[in-house]
């Protein structure tokens, strides 16, 4: 197993490598040599530097001040985004360049002047700034969902669900406070978190004490979230789903919680819990052995899968995240291929399922063609 992960891991450091030299190269022909005191050694021992400072802020965090792997984990991450959209642009214009000399026609040449990389350099700052600004401006996206079941104490739901939080290196106790008073003002009857809460690491958590900001969202029906694949990734999904208990979030781990005597919460733990855990999780069929399938069936599951498997299993609603939409234009193409709906509200007869391209992001802390969101769900029982 370790040295599968080797072998994968040092394929993707050498592809890595070579996208970022050519990267290099490029911004170093349009415009490094016509900057006449920039040095082609210094330019390319800051260049590498920035191209490792995420994986370097990562690996060390135990042994570098905060403030310095803070910041080259932050540099880093706006690197792997801004290291998308250069290849995009330079591929592009080299395609372009050769299919012009093709043609007998001189097009876009790097060295004749500063004007492509200049053009290419502004490309990717906006974008990224416009990223950034679209990862921390989340939107309230609503849905009408319609469940022909009667909910005996209740005839609707005020639900709010936010996916993918991700708190940890990037997405700090700020971002919480801003989602807290956001949920609040929404006023919701229950809250769904569906996995990816913390991203990895419980000790950003801890330190900045979000279960106290956690501590000021109280609906009356509760808050009830699942375990994502990044609780997993980490290795402390027990001890995250501790402190979330702590801040008053019902943690759900292969569990039927009957709210207020009128509809089942239904919590899945993640399908990658065995990948990482070694533990695997219940079926549907187990997880429904015990419930009254007359009352609304609500579920709970990170990854929007196993829809066919949810829908026979007669689940009225299912809250998913996961898939971030891409996160990064065009990557949504790539989940849109995986998962039968990616983001969004499907209704396939009584079933129903809502995928949310989650409020906080992982590795780049921008959005580009997706915004960041807040979920709101009006339920109305038939």
């Amino acid at each position: 197993m370790n040295l599968v992960f080797f072998a994968v891991f040092g394929v993707i450091l050498i592809i890595y490598s070579f996208l970022n030299y050519y990267i290099g190269l490029r911004v170093w022909e349009s415009l490094g040599i016509f900057v006449p005191f920039l040095n082609s050694r210094v330019y390319w021992s800051f260049f590498w530097l920035l191209v490792f400072a995420y994986i370097i802020g990562r690996v060390s965090k135990n042994f570098l001040p905060y403030a310095v792997s803070y910041s080259l984990t932050q540099v880093g991450s706006y690197w792997l985004a801004a290291m998308v959209y250069f290849t995009t642009a330079y591929l592009l214009i080299d395609i372009i360049s050769f299919l012009g000399k093709k043609a007998g026609i001189n097009l876009l040449d790097f060295k004749a002047g500063p004007g492509v990389g200049i053009t290419v350099l502004v490309f990717v700052v906006g974008v990224i700034l416009f990223g950034s600004w679209s990862a921390r401006s989340p939107r309230i996206v609503e849905y009408d969902v319609t469940i022909n079941k009667p909910g005996n104490k209740v005839n609707s739901l005020n639900v709010v669900m936010v996916s993918d939080i991700h708190l940890g290196t990037i997405i700090h106790n700020g971002r919480l406070v801003s989602m807290v008073n956001r949920i609040n003002e929404l006023n919701p009857d229950i809250i769904l978190l569906p996995g990816d809460v913390i991203d990895e690491n419980i000790q950003y958590f801890i330190e900045q004490n979000m279960a106290e900001t956690f501590s000021r969202l109280n609906p009356p029906l509760g808050i009830y979230a699942v375990m994502g694949n990044h609780e997993y990734i980490g290795g402390h999904a027990d001890e995250i789903a501790v402190h979330l208990a702590e801040a008053g979030v019902v943690v759900l781990r292969d569990e039927v919680v009957l709210v207020n005597d009128s509809f089942y919460i239904i919590g899945r733990e993640d399908r990658d819990s065995q990948r990482f855990a070694g533990q695997s999780r219940k079926s549907i069929k187990e997880l429904m052995a015990h419930v009254d399938p007359s009352l609304p069936l609500i579920l709970l599951d990170h990854q929007p899968n196993n829809l066919s498997e949810h829908k026979k299993a007669g689940i009225d609603l299912q809250v998913s995240g996961h898939t971030h939409r891409g996160q990064l234009f065009p990557f949504h193409l790539i989940t849109g291929r995986i998962f039968e709906i990616d983001w969004g509200h499907l209704q396939d007869g009584d079933y129903n399922i809502i995928v949310s391209s989650g409020y906080g992001t992982w590795g780049p802390p921008i959005r580009v063609g997706h915004r960041s969101e807040i979920v709101k769900i009006n339920i109305q029982f038939q």
